[in-house]
């Protein structure tokens, strides 16, 4: 049998990031209009192209997740769309959530991304441990109800930060930097045991002129 792949797919733009705020679960209200546009580019390409043949579509609980995952069904065969919060972006917590970037800042002062498991990067928030414990569980069950066959994910940025770490078994924070597109297709092949395949990282190519 051949490995499982994963499909991660960054949502298109949102509105947390257009209006400069932090689009927690709480707060999130989605795609801009630009966002839903990339969304439709990447189903089209999926549609014309063929480059996935799905056996699962999954995304995370975050308005902006689910409405480019919705969107790119078609294109997956109309598959239904599997909402899972363990693919959601590192939650961060309630008294920071829906803060505008500068609010936040004034308040706490820069948020620390290069910390231990331990870091709290928003006060009241998930762990960078917790979120890439998270993360891993989601990656493993996805694994096990599509072995063989391809799951899609619409998830987040950090979200597939935290995979490719434990794809390669960097650390949990620092050694690199990733800055993944909206809507750029991210593709993983479990081999076995702890074994990875890194396929395809950040390819956009349906955004080409956008």
């Amino acid at each position: 049998m051949s490995g499982t792949r994963v499909v991660l797919v960054r949502h298109g733009e949102s509105n947390a990031t257009v209006q400069r705020f932090v689009g927690g679960p709480r707060s999130c209200t989605g795609l801009t209009d630009r966002g839903r546009r990339q969304a439709e580019l990447l189903r089209d390409r999926l549609l014309t192209g063929r480059d996935l043949t799905a056996t699962g579509l999954y995304s995370s609980t975050y308005p902006r997740a689910m409405e480019t995952a919705r969107i790119i069904a078609p294109a997956l065969g109309s598959l239904p769309v599997v909402t899972d919060a363990s693919w959601g972006e590192h939650d961060p917590g309630p008294e920071c959530d829906g803060l505008t970037y500068q609010e936040y800042v004034t308040r706490f002062g820069r948020p620390n991304f290069d910390g231990s498991a331990a870091t709290e990067v928003y006060p009241g928030g998930e762990t960078l441990g917790q979120f890439r414990d998270r993360v891993v569980d989601a990656l493993e069950r996805v694994v096990l109800e599509n072995q063989g066959g391809t799951a899609v994910v619409a998830c987040h940025a950090w979200v597939i930060d935290a995979v490719l770490r434990h794809v390669v078994r960097a650390p949990i924070a620092g050694v690199f930097e990733l800055s993944t597109r909206n809507t750029s297709l991210t593709e993983v092949q479990h081999v076995h045991g702890s074994k990875w395949k890194l396929i395809r990282y950040n390819d956009a190519a349906h955004l080409t002129g956008e």
